[in-house]
């Protein structure tokens, strides 16, 4: 009889009574518990591989289709997937969230309880991150062959507390307990080198002595709206090439036993280790070679496994790099086909120009990726060698292209010769990439005109546009039932996978028996946040208060600040005139600064000090309420944004790619006060300009004016309320224990302020003048609400990836 007859397995069914069975066997089998001695999170571990179960046939029909068809696949390489919680995504995603959750209560088990115990895979930091998870999703809703592929961060973006007003980091731990999602591939090991040093032989070069780490996969689904598809997101987690040091052990030498240990698994210890030390940079430089060369050994194992050769290699692979962490992808493949595999450079360079392509998501120069010549020829020597040498022919064709123009040789080159010599990454990204493409139309425009002109003189063909998008599932179905439920009653529930439908609200923004409805959901999420907030020693929010929500990564030119010294403008208004028509507004804050980036910490201190102050003062009463929620994540993020009536998206006009959170606030019913950035133009065009709030220089000014030489003392003499709001900062005014705590903050403001806060402080207040109008008009801002959310169709990550599908990566649905 063939094995396949025998191989018989018992497909799950997702009837109640199946799936309270299929919880109790995982509970007693799986977990080792009964129904006496179980934990809540014995119940969430029982209930996580019931629900894996229900996924893994088709997870396993999407991997056979794409052997079967021979299937080009996209591999999406990032370093961040910001998936937060799987359990709840996944119980949509198969339709079976009322029957787990009464399996869960015919088992007197708590599932509202048990599903708050799961943790936020924290394994990134902001958008970046929480882009690539909602296109896995989408790569699955859509049925791509598609894969991602990352670091599994042991400890992820650290979990922050506030103490005293100061951000306090603390390791994440979110694997203390395991992550019963995933399945470890240990059959799936690559040796990843570092160091050593190159021996010339037969005009090949020869890598030796080097430094290995192994590389091991750990695989999670990600499966697609009605399990269209489900989608493979492989984490790479690094472990010593050898093991304990037992001559040192028996000496008793404990920490030199297994100190080669550690520092090899330190590769994906933590997200983002602090770099402003020489080991931390050198960290995060190994943390990007680990990945991409994991993920290459992968992607070339799995072609060979079809294929005789690579001939069909640029026919079968697209590999996208998301932003520039994975941009040492271009050397290592180029080693892989040279070295291990013996193809020719202009084979194996012909290749990489067909295979890769790259998303650039920010055109400020700090932020584009650069690493010292000396530190990488240490740490990689082949590669730098082949920059070098990718570089050298580079040169070459431009200078015989344009042979008078000696300046563009120096602008264009990979290596920046002024100063310490550097790699600069993103120009490695876009000479490797057949496509390049930013993130919004605002974003691609300004691309192609500042930081990669010079390449587009090159290659014009290779630029275009495609703006950011969101996955509804997760940002409307998952996290606002109340909203989801009320749409579903009147429009059906196939916006899920079409988010075109919503335009059909337009129709039902005047009725009012809508309106109602729209405003009643609203509240359920106010009142919702209000409950988690009331945690907040002290703090007493009134639900029937405008939320005016700002909730993203701490940087300056996200302009937290901007919002700050109007916070601190309208206080000071209200003790003037507290009498005066006030809308009573809760100003809620939330997000992380990076570490060692002191600026950003000190706003999150003043956050905390302004609200100290202004919640204390009786004569404010519940006008004026200020709150910084800490630890910010995904699983908050969707509490939190659903509750909000006003989104704050100030960024200086020019700097924000495109965002995503502007994206989740409008399908959510929130209006939008913002600047002429990223995607907020197009969100505007899409909603109407009376259905969002618009303020503050556009990107021409902003240049205009630091071509001029920017002077900010010249708003502050000219305002009195800015005046008023920075000379109380200066006083200690919000810090009168030490007055001066916020002298670097005054100082940056009226000597640099390099974002232009002060140029935009008066239109940005009056514009706040101009949400109070409307707020006291229930019915007219619910209306502009509607219509928000009826004009989000086009920011659905659907459309993005079908976009990057059929412009970029030539992959087309599984049949």
């Amino acid at each position: 009889m063939p094995a396949t007859a025998i191989f018989q397995f018992d497909k799950p069914t997702n009837s109640v009574e199946a799936l309270r069975r299929s919880i109790s066997n995982r509970l007693v089998y799986q977990v080792g518990k009964d129904l006496h001695s179980a934990t809540q999170r014995d119940w969430l571990f029982a209930v996580f591989h019931a629900v894996r179960d229900r996924i893994m046939d088709g997870w396993r029909e999407s991997l056979t289709k794409v052997e079967d068809q021979d299937a080009k696949r996209v591999y999406y390489l990032s370093l961040e997937f910001l998936t937060g919680r799987a359990l709840t995504n996944a119980m949509l995603a198969t339709d079976i969230y009322e029957p787990v959750k009464q399996a869960c209560a015919l088992l007197g088990a708590d599932f509202d309880a048990l599903i708050e115990l799961e943790p936020d895979a924290g394994l990134g930091n902001g958008g970046l991150g929480r882009l690539a998870a909602c296109f896995l999703d989408s790569m699955a809703t859509l049925g791509l062959p598609g894969m991602g592929y990352g670091i599994r961060y042991e400890f992820g973006m650290f979990a922050q507390r506030i103490e005293h007003g100061q951000q306090v980091e603390e390791p994440d731990y979110w694997l203390v307990n395991g992550y019963p999602w995933e399945f470890m591939r240990p059959e799936l090991s690559y040796t990843i080198r570092y160091g050593g040093r190159l021996v010339p032989q037969n005009g090949q070069s020869l890598w030796l002595d080097t430094e290995d780490v192994i590389a091991t996969a750990y695989d999670s689904g990600v499966p697609g709206h009605q399990m269209r598809s489900v989608v493979t997101m492989r984490l790479w987690s690094a472990r010593a090439s050898g093991g304990v040091n037992l001559d040192a052990f028996n000496r008793g030498d404990y920490i030199q036993a297994v100190e080669a240990k550690n520092q090899s698994e330190n590769v994906s210890r933590v997200l983002y280790p602090d770099d402003r030390t020489e080991h931390g940079h050198e960290l995060r430089l190994r943390q990007e070679y680990f990945f991409v060369s994991a993920s290459l050994q992968d992607i070339l194992r799995r072609h060979l496994k079809n294929h005789s050769g690579f001939e069909q290699l640029a026919d079968k692979v697209a590999i996208h790099l998301n932003d520039t962490h994975p941009a040492l992808a271009v050397p290592e493949l180029m080693r892989l086909l040279l070295d291990e595999h013996q193809l020719d450079w202009e084979t194996a360079w012909g290749l990489c120009t067909r295979i890769f392509s790259y998303t650039n998501h920010t055109l400020m120069e700090e932020a584009l990726e650069t690493w010292p010549v000396d530190l990488l020829g240490r740490v990689l020597p082949r590669h730098m060698g082949l920059i070098f040498d990718i570089n050298a022919r580079f040169l070459a064709e431009v200078h015989t292209r344009f042979p008078d123009d000696h300046a563009l040789l120096r602008r264009i080159s990979l290596i920046e010769e002024r100063g310490v010599r550097r790699v600069r990454m993103a120009h490695l990204s876009v000479l490797a990439s057949h496509k390049v493409n930013g993130v919004s139309a605002l974003h691609s425009q300004l691309m192609v005109d500042t930081i990669f002109s010079d390449f587009v003189r090159m290659y014009p063909e290779r630029f275009c546009n495609k703006t950011n998008g969101i996955t509804p599932r997760r940002w409307l179905s998952l996290a606002n039932p109340s909203l989801s439920t009320l749409i579903d009653s009147r429009i059906g529930p196939d916006w899920r996978r079409d988010l075109d439908q919503l335009a059909q609200l337009h129709d039902l923004a005047d009725e009012p028996e809508f309106q109602n409805a729209f405003r009643l959901a609203k509240q359920q999420n106010k009142r919702r946040l209000t409950d988690l907030m009331a945690h907040c020693p002290g703090i007493i929010v009134d639900p029937n208060s405008l939320f005016d929500v700002q909730v993203k990564r701490m940087h300056e030119y996200k302009r937290q600040l901007l919002n700050v010294l109007h916070v601190i403008t309208r206080y000071h208004r209200i003790l003037a005139q507290p009498h005066a028509n006030w809308v009573p507004r809760t100003v809620i804050f939330a997000g992380k600064a990076a570490s060692a980036y002191f600026m950003a910490k000190l706003i999150i201190r003043l956050i905390n000090n302004v609200a100290r102050v202004i919640n204390n003062d009786p004569l404010i009463g519940s006008l004026l309420r200020v709150v910084f929620i800490p630890n910010y994540r995904v699983s908050l993020a969707e509490i939190i944004i659903p509750a909000a009536n006003l989104s704050e998206q100030i960024s200086t006009a020019g700097t924000e790619a495109s965002g995503t959170g502007n994206m989740k606030f409008a399908l959510n019913g929130a209006l939008t006060i913002g600047t002429w950035d990223g995607a907020n133009i197009e969100i505007a065009e899409k909603v109407g300009l009376d259905n969002i709030f618009v303020f503050g220089n556009r990107a021409d000014k902003v240049t205009e004016l630091r071509g001029y030489g920017y002077q900010p003392r010249s708003y502050y003499e000219g305002n009195f309320d800015l005046k008023f709001a920075i000379d109380r900062l200066a006083q200690g005014g919000f810090s009168p224990e030490e007055p001066g705590r916020y002298r670097d903050v005054v100082n940056v403001l009226l000597e640099s302020d390099y974002y232009q806060l002060l140029a935009d402080y008066g239109d940005y207040c009056a514009c706040q003048d101009r949400v109070d109008d409307l707020y006291r008009r229930p019915g007219a801002w619910t209306r502009s609400a509607i219509l928000n959310v009826a004009g989000m169709g086009p920011f659905s990550s659907d459309r993005t990836i079908r976009e990057y599908a059929t412009d970029i990566w030539g992959v087309a649905p599984l049949r």
